[in-house]
């Protein structure tokens, strides 16, 4: 906490999964908390859980962190609601399944257009709020293991996660001429969430998180030390270490079992007509295939 009372924290992608996790363990130490996602309905039932978990105040915001004037004007509204804003852990993402020519350009471009712009508007917003006021503040940004090694069927979200990575560290860089500004990059491995029955698919089947399965409460803990320790990273998942290390070191092998490891691990059983899941409308919009 860098200001009297209760921490203030934006959390972006609240509305479920890794987001609402988040979310609510705010909650439960207190803070007044500022929801941002694409769904009101989601939104509002989430306010009303951290309320009851013991938030100081939970206001959702309707907004697409792929808006940059949106995301600046939820800030600016933080900030004259509550004079500052000590925390925002950004976790919005949308995910498309399919080899990279059968995935529509829209999908596809849309992906990494929440991934990637989506992380730059959050930053523009955030980072000049946080090197203004008093004692500074955190900016998180979650990203995952796939910002670091690639796999098939899923080439915007990975494009996406890998320009996550390398924008992140480019402002830890510059962060350190501003003294009391902290960024930091939380990645996990599979997390068990609706990312991947809302995502497109365009592979003939839906997506599921490859074991081992950690759930999102994991990596809300992990934010919430990064912060409190200043930590520039955090990672989440036993396995991470060594799918990186094989991706690094033998890529021809990591090649030759990626594939199949991904159709067997990454990918249903059930044959699901092509659609766009939630990447082009709100989750609440789409019926789950």
């Amino acid at each position: 906490m860098t200001s009297a009372g209760p921490s203030v924290v934006l959390v972006t992608g609240a509305s479920g999964g890794i987001g609402s996790a988040v979310s609510l363990a705010y909650a439960r130490s207190g803070a007044r908390l500022v929801l941002l996602a694409r769904s009101p309905d989601d939104l509002d039932r989430l306010a009303r859980r951290c309320l009851e978990a013991g938030a100081a105040g939970a206001v959702p915001v309707v907004a697409d962190v792929a808006d940059g004037g949106a995301v600046r004007e939820a800030v600016r509204d933080v900030v004259a609601e509550h004079g500052r804003v000590d925390v925002t852990v950004h976790c919005a993402a949308v995910v498309a399944y399919g080899r990279f020519g059968d995935v529509p350009a829209e999908v596809w471009d849309r992906t990494v257009t929440v991934g990637v712009l989506g992380t730059a508007n959050v930053a523009r917003a955030v980072l000049p709020t946080l090197a203004a006021q008093h004692g500074g503040g955190s900016l998180v940004v979650v990203g995952s293991l796939l910002g670091e090694v690639t796999v098939p069927f899923m080439s915007s979200y990975v494009t996406g996660k890998w320009a996550v990575r390398g924008l992140t560290r480019v402002l830890q860089q510059e962060a350190r001429a501003t003294p009391g500004v902290h960024v930091a990059l939380v990645a996990p491995g599979s997390v068990d969430t609706a990312i991947y029955e809302l995502a497109g698919s365009y592979a003939g089947r839906q997506g599921r998180p490859p074991p081992p399965v950690y759930g999102p409460e994991r990596v809300a803990e992990a934010v919430l030390r990064v912060v409190a320790g200043r930590r520039r990273s955090a990672f989440v998942g036993v396995t991470n270490p060594l799918v990186r290390l094989g991706f690094v070191t033998v890529p021809r092998l990591y090649d030759v079992l990626v594939t199949p490891l991904m159709r067997m691990a990454g990918l249903g059983r059930d044959q699901v007509d092509p659609h766009a899941g939630n990447v082009l409308r709100p989750s609440q919009e789409v019926r789950t295939p």
